[in-house]
């Protein structure tokens, strides 16, 4: 096949992704792929209660099962705990030690409490089934309501009210008098079903000890190698330098993998015992019920309005059902801080109220998952400003006019500063598309042939690029934020770039060598990226938070920039002329009188000739570059428009048309932009329409197989019309803004108040999703019988 052309300015095209060619023919490397001598298989023993006490297990029979190598309890592993933290008072942040291994308690159904190690896979589960573990059952605690009723079981003795983080960011003075005085009040009471981010490689690891280097080597899918090293060095109390994490090919995270797990802590302490490799692999079982969740969230908001629909204030209670533990870095106060933090978005809000609470519940563990709250508040937030138009007689679109930000930079009441953006072009581009396609017309028709067709709107802000500053604002002890980048070039004028930040689908490999390619001239071909491997790469925090290219590149074009630096300073040197005097051309450096030295032959003299070098110069031709954001990050938005039809019979919701107008600053390749767009928007109408973690009275998950938990096909999800528009970030060093969750942010708002401007005629309205079938067809059947 023809090679692509890759000369010329790259930034800004649509250049094919690298990886494709690899992943798509089959000789991508995944965690399954790898295979070692003498490897063994792990599985674990996991809790069958939802809440108990460990009275007794018994792994004697386990080991007498053929195939089976060893069976390891807490007590065999002598491992230290996972403890997240947060640098707050315990009135507001209560930390929870994780044990990699469940020691005396288990507090959710699927809890590891044994590690079972066998010569394969089959063995391993064998082992599982002789295993006898006996528990003293308590009360489970499976809700947010069960979790703060007063005398309640606690999971934690340490957490009174089983509340681990209680946090009232904001409170204008005088809330109370503007809400009493508002011409129009508002409130929304919304929930949001538990999720599963489900990437399509599960959980895994393969861990082995190289004898030569003395390293503990984890070879596992994860979005932050870095932070695994550090916690698998200390639960095992290695020195940081004898652990290293090398992650292959990625098929997904979304969030669930920039958390550290207790499994993969566990396999590797078996590998370092026995000193022979393990694998475990997660099954789907164990990923949708025993792996980190996301989502279960309550929110009661009311919104302040004037005559004219300008709103006045917001005053909001958040309570985020966290599971069983903090995760690690983040801990429980990932989702009730972000949502407090950020919750007033793209509008102009003058006065602001929230509590945010994360409550414990004999569930899995909640981490991260694409968009973090940000579905959720901006759901409430649409759904305030649809109720506040329907009250004041508006135009629902044209509320939203008279609110949104215009006037940049603006500090919000959130005390965070949004950096320049297109929320009102995007709004009114969105209608507009929308109208062109005749979509108002065809609901008319509709209406008039007994048919049910909605149109809704959401409009929104993704804040990207959080720097440490902002991290710290969380106060957070392990405090995300830089990045560090190293461009290297050998003799052959190629050049090799290193990023903290880790892919799982992102098309680094692409992205990151155009920003090279483009500062040095280069071929894209001659570029090569290294990412996660903690021995290659000095130091990263990983992917998540949509930092990948608003900080990750950054450094990498700095980076890039130095080094072009350093090839000016050779040639000038050579040619005996300042380096005001030469520039970077297409493959080399370029004098004014068009005499020209290739990198090749620069590289000559900076590796093999050294001598011909000046003194200040060193040898080689290496840079490093860090970068940081010291302000409040910036800011992706977009407006998203969905069109739906309600079908009486059955209470299917079928999206007709989605269109979604999006700003993410420059767009580095326009195709991998629109992917990341696609990508959120189907997990984003996931959420919305189909996906939910449901458990039994008992703590027992009820969707364990996707016979139960149900996840939408190719043929729920529609074509999606997507236009750019850009406003270049001004402290980004490529302009660029993030674009990984603005999709899955915007999804869930736009697709409710689309079903609810169908149900218009019932009177119903809907504040909570997913949305089913079921409840849709009671709706209209409500209509029916009236």
């Amino acid at each position: 096949m023809n090679e692509p052309d890759t000369t010329g300015q790259l930034v800004g095209r649509s250049v094919a992704r690298r990886e494709d060619p690899r992943l798509l023919t089959g000789r991508g490397r995944f965690v399954d792929d790898i295979a070692l001598p003498g490897m063994l298989h792990a599985q674990f023993v996991r809790s069958t209660v939802a809440h108990g006490e460990i009275t007794s297990i018994d792994l004697t029979a386990v080991r007498d099962v053929p195939g089976v190598v060893a069976a390891f309890t807490a007590d065999d592993l002598e491992l230290t705990d996972i403890t997240a933290q947060l640098g707050r008072p315990l009135t507001e942040f209560v930390p929870t030690a994780m044990p990699v291994l469940a020691r005396d308690r288990v507090r959710y159904v699927g809890e590891p409490v044994a590690i079972v190690v066998a010569k394969d896979a089959y063995a391993a589960e064998d082992g599982l089934e002789a295993a006898k573990v006996s528990y003293a059952a308590l009360p489970p605690v499976t809700s947010e309501e069960a979790a703060l009723a007063p005398g309640a079981p606690l999971l934690h003795e340490e957490a009174a009210r089983n509340t681990l983080v209680d946090v009232s960011l904001f409170a204008t003075d005088g809330i109370d008098a503007i809400f009493d005085a508002a011409a129009c009040v508002v409130h929304v009471a919304s929930r949001t079903g538990r999720q599963n981010a489900l990437p399509l490689e599960t959980r895994g690891v393969v861990a082995h000890w190289d004898d030569r280097e003395e390293q503990l080597v984890l070879q596992t899918c994860t979005q932050v190698p870095h932070q695994v090293r550090t916690v698998a060095s200390r639960c095992l109390r290695l020195d940081e330098r004898a652990v290293r994490v090398v992650v292959p090919d990625m098929g997904g995270g979304f969030g669930q993998k920039c958390v550290v797990g207790r499994e993969e802590i566990a396999a590797a302490a078996a590998a370092l015992r026995l000193r022979r490799p393990v694998k475990w692999i997660e099954d789907r079982k164990d990923a949708l019920s025993a792996s980190f969740l996301a989502r279960e969230q309550h929110y009661d908001v009311r919104a302040a309005f004037d005559a004219e629909g300008r709103i006045l204030g917001l005053d909001a209670d958040v309570v985020c059902d966290m599971g069983a533990y903090s995760c690690y870095p983040f801990t429980a106060g990932i989702e009730p801080l972000m949502a407090s933090a950020e919750m007033p978005g793209v509008y102009q809000v003058p006065a602001y109220r929230v509590r945010g609470r994360a409550v414990a519940t004999n569930k899995a563990p909640t981490a991260p998952y694409r968009g973090v709250s940000r579905p959720q508040y901006v759901m409430v937030v649409e759904r305030l400003f649809e109720r506040a138009a329907r009250e004041l007689g508006l135009d629902a679109v044209e509320i939203r006019r008279r609110n949104v930000i215009t006037d940049f930079p603006y500090t919000g009441v959130n005390n965070i500063t949004y950096d320049p953006g297109s929320y009102l072009e995007s709004l009114n581009l969105c209608e507009r598309l929308v109208k062109d396609e005749g979509w108002y017309e065809k609901r008319s028709a509709a209406a008039a042939e007994g048919r049910h067709i909605g149109i809704g709107y959401a409009c929104f802000s993704e804040r990207t690029g959080y720097g440490s500053a902002a991290f710290a604002q969380r106060k957070m002890r392990v405090v995300p934020g830089f990045d560090i980048s190293e461009v290297k070039m050998d003799t052959s004028g190629a050049v090799t770039v290193t990023t903290g930040t880790m892919s799982h689908g992102q098309s680094h490999e692409t992205t990151m060598a155009q920003i090279v390619a483009d500062e040095l001239r280069l071929d894209m071909a001659k570029v090569k990226l290294h990412q996660g491997d903690t021995e290659r790469i000095t130091y990263g925090w990983g992917t998540f938070a949509s930092r990948s290219i608003t900080v990750g590149g950054s450094a990498v074009r700095l980076a890039a920039a130095k080094l072009g630096e350093k090839l000016r300073r050779i040639a000038a040197a050579r040619w005996e002329v300042g380096p005001q005097d030469v520039e970077i051309a297409r493959g080399g450096v370029r004098r004014r009188d068009g005499t020209t030295l290739t990198y090749e032959e620069l590289a000559d003299i900076a590796y093999l000739q050294a001598h011909l070098l000046p003194k200040d110069i060193e040898p080689g031709l290496s840079a490093t570059a860090t970068f940081d954001v010291f302000n409040d990050g910036t800011f992706s938005n977009a407006t998203h428009g969905v069109v739906v039809e309600l079908h009486e019979g059955t209470g299917q919701v079928e999206i007709l048309r989605y269109v979604c107008v999006e700003d993410c600053g420059v767009a580095i390749n326009p195709q991998v932009v629109e992917g990341q767009c696609r990508g959120g928007i189907a997990q984003g109408i996931a959420g919305a329409l189909f996906e939910q973690v449901t458990y039994d009275a008992m703590g027992e998950p009820s969707a364990t197989s996707f016979m139960d938990y149900k996840v939408p096909t190719a043929h729920e999800i529609p074509d999606v019309l997507i236009h750019h528009l850009e406003t270049p970030c001004a402290f980004t060093e490529t302009g660029a803004k993030g674009a990984g969750e603005g999709g899955t942010i915007g999804a869930p708002a736009a697709v409710l108040n689309a079903v609810n401007d169908a149900l218009r005629p019932t009177g119903v309205e809907l504040d909570h999703t997913p949305i089913t079938p079921e409840t849709v067809h009671r709706a209209l059947n409500l209509e029916l019988s009236s």
